[in-house]
């Protein structure tokens, strides 16, 4: 019975409300005498995946999340659907239940821009979740992007920085690290000041063109780019959608990255200059693109010196063509700039790889 319990996976409301009425249930009659101060099944609860829960009847949904998350002590991983925001009272509950220290993985997190306001900024429930868990390793949450209305909000932007400058958190296990669609936000500010010795992979949506302090990524990067292993920029597909660049020295703040994921338009990269070598050596393996055209070509021709040790170049959103289409097609578009990108590259020694990680075709 507890491996039944220790992974739940729960894709309705109706089966959402069954299963909290069963812990509730089972809680009320646990004999305090009992050895154990936590109720069964609830303890027994290791992984909740809430990801396929959908966003309609969100009031309910957050209802019986706040009954819920107490009864789960022993919760290390939980997973929620990023297009459903939770409240302050759900957030509060997940904080402040006994077990919090357990939590190890977070996903799907739905980030607030009004939690982030002037007169809640000190007060912020996210920054306060995670100053709750200090054995968390993973953390993915979703902000709703940038209004163009806050771009002329600098004097707004930079008073609310007084207030929150000091926080930090205690995130000393915590590698892996995904903020999307999040420009700027109390808990942005709270990384930026806190020591993250473990971090080693972090996504990011870029805002390299929106001014600082109303875009806090570039900083971000600035700040923790020295140890990272994997920087991956990435804007979610959500209309409508707004690309914005990336920073152009990248390889100065994160120069021992060995994975670069860029999105369009794709920016024109600069090299860390070496006093020791004319020709600075990276130590980037493998570098991601969204498509191949002439533009990308010319950006990557020009690295290519700077980066000795690439065995890899990935087009994140191409696939090859399937086995059996004709020759006229497969040299026709985008399969036809793969085509010419893999026979140019193969004569440096690098693999051309597409969206699924596949070599050829």
């Amino acid at each position: 019975m507890p491996l039944f319990f220790s992974r739940v996976r729960i894709c309705t409301l109706t089966s959402l409300d069954m299963f909290t009425s069963r812990l509730q249930n089972a809680d009320k009659k646990w004999d305090s005498i009992c050895r154990i101060p936590y109720s069964t099944p609830g303890r027994w609860v290791q992984v909740l995946d809430l990801a396929c829960l959908p966003k309609f009847e969100a009031f309910v949904i957050d209802s019986l999340l706040t009954q819920l998350f107490p009864l789960l002590p022993f919760l290390t991983r939980l997973s929620i659907n990023p297009t459903m925001s939770m409240s302050r009272r759900a957030l509060a509950a997940l904080a402040l239940r006994d077990g919090c220290q357990n939590l190890r993985v977070l996903e799907g997190i739905s980030y607030d821009p009004s939690f982030n306001s002037s007169i809640t900024t000190s007060n912020d429930p996210l920054v306060q979740l995670l100053h709750s868990c200090p054995n968390l390793e993973q953390l993915e949450m979703f902000g709703l992007g940038l209004d163009p209305a806050d771009i002329d909000s600098t004097s707004d932007a930079e008073s609310g920085m007084q207030t929150i400058c000091n926080l930090s958190l205690h995130l000393g296990q915590l590698h892996t690290l995904a903020l999307l669609s999040m420009p700027s936000s109390s808990l942005l500010w709270a990384l930026i000041n806190t020591s993250l010795p473990s971090l080693r992979k972090v996504t990011v949506t870029p805002y390299d063109d929106i001014p600082y302090p109303i875009s806090l990524v570039s900083r971000f990067i600035q700040v923790h780019g020295l140890l990272l292993h994997s920087l991956s920029f990435f804007t979610p597909k959500l209309w409508p959608t707004l690309l914005h660049t990336s920073p152009s020295t990248i390889f100065h703040s994160a120069p021992n990255l060995r994975h670069l994921s860029l999105e369009c338009p794709l920016p024109m990269l600069t090299v860390p200059h070496d006093s020791d070598s004319s020709s600075p050596s990276l130590c980037l393996k493998i570098l991601s693109i969204p498509r191949p055209n002439s533009d990308s070509w010319r950006i990557l021709e020009r690295l290519l010196p700077h980066l000795p040790h690439l065995v890899a170049v990935r087009v994140r959103d191409v696939r090859w063509l399937r086995r059996g289409m004709t020759p006229r097609a497969q040299e026709a578009g985008v399969q036809g700039e793969m085509r010419g990108w893999r026979r140019r590259l193969a004569r440096r020694g690098i693999n051309l790889l597409d969206g699924d990680w596949k070599e050829t075709d």
